[in-house]
């Protein structure tokens, strides 16, 4: 099949061999405007390449990046529900500035009872809530769970002088912190601690009344070190819920006091586990470092069990040391059930863990530890050999979130351990996303307070590989389905968000805190985008490389969108200009549709097109010699002609037979039919045409445009088809790879019979 575009042949026909002008005598001229084309460079949105971030997507020689390094000491009272914190931190100054002041995370302030968060979103009154909410909102005291500070000091113990503006405190120094230095100072502090569970949040404690304990999940615990950077300079960016967290990246030794009874794992290598550990728990610990194919237990079922009922008086400390994380945080209950199994990560081994209460039996034990294992190897495939000796999934009632080494993941069966297929596969998919985490942002360390995309949704992308490939390693975990039921990451999947009425969209450019669907915006779009431009777009092999690429250049840094963006560019040669500002700058859709077909026969006398327009511009008709024509069928309803061109047109014949040998005229490909496709662009967005034409015979044929096609009119497109077989259907995007919205438009002819027409419909909701 060839394609040529009509319009374009037959302007150019008039130009070349007839030598006028397209603008008719009495028309006038318009007015300018700027560049608006979909495939403009993007040097307006782009920030100048410099010493610190190249044009390449680099880091650049003058990249420079600050570190805060914490010693802490940290004692959870279970019988109270705080937490007690003395951390010691030493700040290095790598950039060229000096610093008059330091600025310190207090995140736990979100919880303070007369936070200014409480108040952030309108709340008039709601048709129903869920009976927590309703206690909460209407029946609880405010919860007061923010930091109470004790005191900053200087290392000499002096005091030094601090300010809290929400979430944020502002140590004031007494001297600058010159370019290079180093300072250390200490901070004391406590807090209450939240139920996750009745008063939601990232972290907290879960009360079970069945047997009177708790879980502990405990994150954003301490006052961490904002990040400095030339970028934002500090990012002080009040947290207010939803934005999460940007952090510099430091080496941690944490000691953390809890009941002598409790199972406590943590970002980290463990520095005491033989005065921790059992002789027994040793020994199984050893066999989990030699189990490739499957869990080992380190504290069982019935051991969980047993301990539950001990309520020890007893402390004991879990020492932890990490290197060049950015963050910490842990996990501790005496219900915990404890499993590990050892990974190959390049030569390396690496434990993938599993904590969970016996509430999460028997789908934890089944299913967690396999899923760490298997992101972790899907994760390093695509991007860097992950570099940490750990990776802990913890089971945590309604929470997915992440830290470095450990995440907390939902799931849990119904009380007499049955579960459906919903509930299995939303925990493998949220182990799947969080461990996922680790790779982004916790070593590609974005800036997820301001694009929080950036992390979660290129992390959604990655998790919809690693769900399929889990699929194609473990399919007796998915049967009777064949593939993994993934809800982000297919084109189809993210129509209905980008069809909603455009007051309530945002585009993924935007700060977490503004947009109205969190998840469609940051997860689902990326995800989508990013997996549209590896199997549609830029093919997989060009995408893998490049994106391989991105991941390892930032690699412990700290990357922008732009970063990201153009390293995809300057490591597949592909100008994604038109894609990133389309996709990620605006709230555009995809709509494209089929305007009109037509059918044209050679013809050795001028169309009635031709005629038409050289009337219009008073040029003879005697000036069209020696062309071959093409007739629309709908202007000639007399003379209607299909099939060889050469018995059409006696001057294309003889143009052959002169120029041309018997043998070579034999071998030229002579279509019988000629279509015009007109395809029209409701929607924003420029998209490569995919096309399937179905011929008479039942054949079927895939023709992708490219998205160039657009470039000169962004409103519809002409192509002529040519074939030696009739065309019977033409579907758009049949295999529903670029997020159309709107699939009515898609087919033609526009009147099928019901069965075809069903067929289509179901293909296009499946």
């Amino acid at each position: 099949m060839k394609t040529i575009n009509i319009k374009l042949l037959l302007f150019s026909l008039m130009i070349s061999f007839l030598g006028f002008s397209q603008e008719k005598p009495e028309e006038t001229k318009q007015k300018g405007h700027l560049n608006l084309n979909k495939f403009r460079q993007m040097y307006q949105e782009f920030s100048s390449p410099n010493m610190f971030r190249t044009a390449a997507g680099a880091p650049g020689p003058a990249y420079y990046q600050q570190q805060a390094d914490y010693k802490m000491e940290i004692e959870l009272d279970d019988r109270n529900k705080k937490i007690y914190g003395n951390e010691s931190i030493i700040y290095t100054n790598n950039s060229p500035d000096n610093l008059e002041y330091l600025w310190v995370q207090l995140d736990q302030n979100v919880r303070e009872k007369d936070s200014p968060s409480l108040e952030k979103d309108g709340n008039g009154a709601r048709p129903f809530y869920r009976p927590s909410e309703f206690t909460d909102q209407f029946l609880n005291d405010p919860f007061d769970g923010g930091f109470n500070i004790e005191y900053v000091k200087d290392e000499n113990g002096k005091s030094l002088s601090y300010i809290i503006n929400q979430t944020m405190m502002r140590i004031d120094l007494p001297n600058a912190l010159k370019s290079g230095e180093k300072i250390s100072f200490s901070i004391k502090w406590w807090y209450n601690i939240q139920d996750h569970v009745n008063q939601d949040g990232r972290s907290g404690y879960e009360s079970f009344k069945s047997d009177g304990n708790r879980s502990y999940i405990i994150a954003q615990f301490f006052p961490r070190m904002a990040v400095y950077n030339e970028i934002e300079g500090w990012q002080n960016y009040q947290f207010w819920g939803d934005g999460e967290f940007a952090l510099p990246f430091g080496n941690y030794e944490v000691k953390i006091t809890v009941p002598s009874d409790h199972i406590l794992d943590a970002t980290g290598e463990l520095q005491n586990r033989k005065e921790i550990f059992s002789k027994e728990m040793m020994k199984r610990f050893n066999k989990a470092k030699k189990s490739y194919d499957k869990p080992v237990l380190i504290v069982t079922q019935i051991e969980a069990e047993q301990a539950e009922k001990g309520f020890s008086s007893n402390k004991k400390t879990w020492h932890f040391k990490a290197q060049n994380v950015r963050d910490f945080a842990f996990a501790t209950s005496r219900k915990f059930i404890w499993d590990m199994m050892a990974v190959k990560i390049g030569d390396r081994d690496v434990m993938a863990v599993s904590m969970y209460p016996k509430e999460g039996n028997p789908l934890w034990e089944d299913y967690s530890t396999i899923a760490v294992a298997e992101t972790l190897k899907t994760y390093s495939d695509y991007t860097f050999d992950y570099p940490y000796h750990k990776a802990i999934s913890v089971h945590a009632k309604q929470i997915g979130m992440e830290y470095p080494m450990i995440c907390f993941n939902f799931g849990r069966p119904n009380i007499d351990g049955s579960y459906s297929d919903d509930v299995k596969f939303g925990m493998i998919g949220v182990i799947i996303h969080e461990v996922g985490h680790n790779f982004f942002p916790m070593i590609v360390n974005n800036d997820e307070r301001q694009w929080a995309w950036m992390d979660e949704g290129i992390n959604t992308f990655v998790q919809y590989i690693t769900e399929q490939k889990l699929g194609e390693d473990y399919p007796e975990i998915i049967y009777p389905l064949k593939e993994f039921p993934s809800d982000r990451g297919p084109a189809a999947l993210i129509t209905r968000y980008m069809s909603v009425d455009q007051n309530f969209l945002a585009p993924i450019m935007s700060n977490p805190e503004n947009v109205y669907s969190l998840g469609p915006n940051a997860y689902g779009k990326p995800a989508t985008a990013l997996n549209i431009l590896r199997e549609t777009i830029m093919g997989k092999e060009l995408f893998d490389h490049a994106f391989k690429t991105y991941s390892k250049r930032w690699m412990f840094k700290h990357p922008t969108p732009e970063d990201f963006f153009r390293t995809m560019e300057d490591a597949s040669a592909v100008d994604l200009d038109w894609f990133w500002r389309g996709w990620f700058y605006t709230t555009d859709y995809v709509d494209i549709g089929i305007k009109e077909v037509n059918q044209f026969y050679v013809s050795s006398k001028p169309g009635t097109e031709m005629v038409k327009m050289m009337e219009e511009r008073g040029i003879p008709l005697n000036r069209l010699r020696g062309l071959v024509y093409l007739e629309d069928f709908k202007n000639d309803t007399e003379n209607l002609k299909e099939g060889n061109p050469l018995e059409n047109s006696k001057l294309l014949s003889n143009y052959l037979n002169e120029n041309f040998s018997d043998e070579e005229i034999a071998s030229l490909k002579i279509p019988k039919y000629f279509y015009e496709i007109v395809f029209d662009k409701p929607g924003g967005l420029v998209m490569p045409i995919i096309v399937e034409y179905e011929y008479e015979d039942g054949t079927k044929e895939k023709i992708k445009y490219p998205v160039q096609v657009w470039r000169k009119n962004d409103n519809e497109v002409s192509k002529l088809v040519t074939s030696e077989k009739k065309i019977i259907n033409i579907i758009l995007d049949p295999d529903l790879e670029t997020a159309d919205i709107d699939t009515s438009n898609n087919s033609w002819p526009k009147k099928q019979d019901d069965s075809e027409f069903d067929k289509f419909k179901n293909k296009i909701k499946g």
